[in-house]
């Protein structure tokens, strides 16, 4: 029902059902930060259901600390807020990446 009041349809549901079964199980104390985050970086509605069906994964992610230093790399490299929203959304996967 939650991803259904963030505006998500049936086929983004099951597809971010499909890519991350446990999102069943994820609590919603995790997932409505998130969702705040992203929102927080500038994404508009349709941005966040996009990057959620894309990369349900993201919603269980319990430390934003990896998220945030993506973000950070992606200004540091000179793209401005709007620029990082966008980049998200077309590449959700971006948030997982983790430098070693």
């Amino acid at each position: 029902q939650w991803l259904k009041d963030l505006g998500m349809d049936g086929s983004q549901i099951t597809q971010a059902i499909a890519k991350f079964p446990h999102l069943l199980g994820c609590s919603l104390s995790n997932c409505k930060p998130t969702v705040q985050w992203l929102k927080d970086l500038g994404m508009d509605g349709s941005q966040v259901k996009k990057t959620i069906a894309a990369h349900p994964k993201l919603l269980s992610f319990k430390s934003k600390i990896h998220l945030i230093r993506t973000v950070k790399r992606l200004r540091d490299s000179g793209m401005d807020d709007s620029q990082v929203a966008k980049s998200i959304a077309n590449f959700p996967s971006l948030l997982s990446y983790r430098e070693t």
